[in-house]
């Protein structure tokens, strides 16, 4: 029988495994993330680099009633746009809260100290080598790019067991909600806490619409607008909005909505994020200042060791404890392979960048040990993942 939904009445059921797309929606979309960074560097170092900074750099404004907003084109990205792939983020948070691999304490408990070990490391390396210059940016260690650390493991085919792509997805995703959570309390203004409190009465009702049942997707998403404008007004990180209304969506329409939201995240959204928001200028200036900037080498020495190392750490005592099981069928190189792609950083970790410095010249020698932290990392996961002999 053929089941009919309108067009307010999303469906409740699909057919198609909801991680297995997941993972190949991500995959595809680390291609097109990577494809926007070569573009915005190429742009920004050909003879017309100048229409790069000025299109970005462009005022663009919004008026709803007697209210104005407004922003650069690169911040109505960072700011507004972005929000939809937090809001798919909130939603993948949430099934697997709910029925994925953290919806469980036995199955969640090895993803979940593993990443805490991953976040963990990397920060306090970036503090002992950029603390006292440039703490503010600890934060851009912690997060794992779940697209490019799942294109490496494509590249790498079947040398990576299907529970090594699942726990780094579930690890990934735990590395997510501590960045959110980071993003939440770190790198928040001065607070209007009138503004604060109309977020809180639109959460509110977004609750109570949800309880009683409104179905109408338009409900919510003029919710979700009015939250991200409270957020913002408020000081607050506005793409929050975009988490909790995922977090506050009906289980039932959870794996609908990533299902169509999920490729505009992927294929679109996060590509035009990277052009608006690497395209560095290199020059003599900007090598010279990366090489002997704490900052650069913090991020580089924090993701492609730290990551890696507090992983394989937590892991290895979760598992000597007897607390959890390794992955099912995996050798200890390949969880050191998987672990080492998890070092790559580039959406999440950008986008701290611009919350914590001010600094054009710290962005700048920020972005750099991203990108060549993200080079290394992937390089070095392909040649472990790569040897297969001697697995132990």
């Amino acid at each position: 029988m053929t089941r009919h939904h309108s067009r307010t009445e999303p469906p409740t059921e699909r057919a198609v495994s909801p991680v297995r797309e997941f993972l190949q929606t991500e995959t595809a979309g680390g291609v097109l993330l990577a494809v926007g960074a070569i573009a915005a560097l190429v742009w920004a170092n050909s003879p017309w680099s100048s229409s790069y900074e000025r299109l970005w750099t462009s005022s663009a404004s919004l008026t709803v009633g007697t209210h104005s907003l407004h922003l650069v084109l690169r911040q109505w990205v960072n700011e507004g746009l972005i929000t939809i792939f937090f809001f798919v983020a909130g939603l993948e948070i949430k099934r697997e809260l709910v029925k994925g691999q953290l919806a469980t304490r036995g199955a969640a408990l090895l993803p979940v100290l593993a990443a805490l070990g991953g976040m963990l490391a990397p920060a306090l390396i970036y503090l002992a080598i950029a603390g006292g210059s440039a703490p503010r940016g600890w934060a851009i260690v912690v997060a794992t790019d779940i697209p490019l650390a799942l294109g490496v493991l494509a590249i790498a085919g079947s040398r990576v067991p299907p529970a090594l792509r699942v726990f780094l997805l579930a690890l990934a995703i735990v590395d997510d909600i501590g960045a959110l959570l980071i993003i939440a309390a770190v790198y928040s203004t001065a607070i209007g806490w009138g503004w604060v409190m109309a977020a809180v009465a639109v959460v509110g009702v977004a609750v109570i619409a949800r309880r009683i049942g409104v179905r109408s997707y338009w409900v919510y998403i003029a919710l979700g607008c009015l939250l991200w404008l409270a957020l913002h007004e408020a000081g607050l990180n506005a793409t929050l909005a975009g988490v909790a209304m995922g977090l506050l969506a009906p289980i039932s329409v959870v794996e609908w909505l990533e299902h169509v939201l999920h490729p505009w995240a992927s294929y679109v959204i996060v590509p035009i994020f990277a052009l608006a928001n690497t395209g560095l200028t290199f020059s003599t200036d900007l090598v010279h200042s990366a090489i002997r900037s704490p900052i650069t080498w913090a991020i580089i020495v924090g993701r492609v060791i730290g990551k890696p190392l507090g992983i394989i750490v937590a892991t290895k005592l979760v598992v000597g404890a007897r607390v959890a099981d390794a992955p099912a069928d995996t050798t200890g190189r390949q969880r050191l392979g998987v672990a080492t792609s998890a070092g790559m950083g580039f959406t999440v970790a950008l986008f701290v960048t611009g919350l914590a410095f001010s600094d054009a010249g710290q962005r700048s020698n920020a972005t750099l040990g991203i990108l060549v932290a993200a080079v290394i990392a992937a390089g070095a996961s392909l040649s472990i993942l790569g040897f297969r002999r001697g697995d132990s």
